[in-house]
Parts: C-alpha cells; structure tokens; sequence
C-alpha cells in the first residue's frame, strides 16, 4: 500500500475492523517512512456493472466517480466522509443485488437523491440541482417546497 503523503510503499497495519456492511474491511495503517497514519478500505471485486447515460451512451460503474460527485453535494455540509461511503456502499451493494448487470444513470441518481434526502436536505438540493437539471428557478422552488 503506498502512502499518501510519502508515496513509500512500506507501511504497517495498527487496526482491522470490518465495515457496518459487512462487504468491507478498513485498515488504519501507519507509514514506516514519514510516521503519518492514514486509512484504507479494501472490498471484493464484482463483476462489472453497466451505467446506460441519459444519452444512449454505456459506460462502467465507477464508484469513484458516485464518490466526487457526493463529495461536492455535501461539501460545507455536516454529512461525514464515513456517511458519504456508506451511502455509496448502500447503492453499490443494491445495484450487484439485482438481476442485470445494466442500471440507467437516472435510476443510480433517485437512488442517491433518497440517501441524501433523509441525512441532509442542502446537499439533497444542491444534487437534485445537477441531477434533475432544473431549467428555472421555479423548478428549484417547487423542489424546496416538497421538502
């Protein structure tokens, strides 16, 4: 495992624990180089998944991608990086469940935008903002009276 902050490849593991999903083990490591500590998940490697875009265009899942994007709608929020991956884990986990290796970006979307509905409603909007693609103010309005 390479550090983050040294890029040494060295490192020891100071404490294991499996994750609240039971799918992930998180290893808090410390680097033999610099001395920092940093955190590492490690899950099981699936199939692959599917993402059919809104224009026709297929592409893999990438969780990395669900990451970012979850990370910006809950920037300056009080929804926490453990939250945001548990979202993320929920999700992935939901989307393997299934009996198609195939899954619509829209269906991926509703499924994150009821996550953050019920943690917190800023990043709910500022996702449902982007996803949803309100044209006018009106539409935004509409959304916030709903909550």
């Amino acid at each position: 495992m390479k550090c983050p902050f040294c890029t040494c490849t060295e490192s020891k593991v100071l404490e294991t624990r499996v994750g609240d999903d039971l799918e992930t083990v998180r290893r808090r490591r410390e680097c033999l180089t610099c001395g920092k500590r940093f955190t590492t998940y490690e899950r099981v490697e699936y199939s692959p998944l599917t993402v059919m875009k809104r224009d026709g265009r297929r592409e893999r899942f990438d969780r990395e991608k669900l990451l970012r994007g979850l990370h910006q709608s809950c920037e300056r929020t009080r929804v926490t990086n453990d939250q945001i991956e548990q979202i993320v884990g929920h999700i992935e986990q939901e989307l393997r469940s299934q009996d198609s290796s195939e899954v619509t970006s829209a269906a991926i979307g509703d499924m994150v935008a009821e996550q953050l509905k019920r943690i917190d409603k800023v990043a709910y909007i500022r996702f449902a903002s982007v996803f949803r693609r309100f044209v006018d103010v009106e539409e935004f309005r509409k959304e916030i009276k709903k909550l």
